[in-house]
């Protein structure tokens, strides 16, 4: 049987685009270690789904009562000494910023990969609110994650396993 490997009560935010894997590799890793989960976009208020769906992009005026749902969620847990693994596209250095105020031990992993790979990944998925259309959007958007933010960036290439391998062996 296996148990799941212990970390720290850190709050780790699985970044990334459409399509990086995020909602796939923060079960994996919340699977793995115990921690709590929660899927970023289930803080989005319908109306910003129903935007997005519509192949409008969120603005940050938008995004605001999203990211604050979201770092209140995790402070909630670092509050209690949990450990708490979270989706969130977090696409931009000041969204990063209002999820770190959580708590010193949130930390962030950025899934990169290549566009085209990507794009791929979006025109193959069924059922998801957001459309293929908007991934040059997020790219645009993207501010990748900077030297002095704690957290580190994966490479979405390798298989769910392998990226959730490194996450735990490489992050403090």
């Amino acid at each position: 049987m296996n148990r799941p490997q212990r970390i720290r009560p850190m709050q780790l935010v699985v970044m990334g685009v459409s399509g990086s894997g995020k909602s796939t590799v923060a079960a994996l890793i919340a699977s793995r270690t115990g921690c709590a989960l929660a899927e970023g976009d289930d803080f989005h208020p319908a109306s910003s789904i129903a935007r997005m769906a519509a192949g409008y992009p969120l603005d940050d005026t938008l995004r605001a009562p999203w990211l604050a749902a979201i770092a209140g969620w995790l402070t909630e847990r670092a509050a209690r000494g949990e450990c708490a693994v979270v989706s969130c596209s977090a696409l931009r250095r000041a969204y990063r910023d209002v999820l770190r105020a959580a708590g010193p031990d949130v930390r962030i992993v950025h899934l990169a990969g290549p566009y085209d790979l990507l794009a791929h990944r979006l025109a193959a998925r069924r059922g998801h609110f957001m459309p293929p259309e908007l991934l040059a959007s997020q790219y645009a958007a993207l501010e990748p994650l900077a030297p002095d933010e704690p957290g580190r960036t994966i490479d979405v290439t390798k298989p769910p396993d392998q990226i959730v391998d490194e996450v735990l062996r490489t992050l403090p």
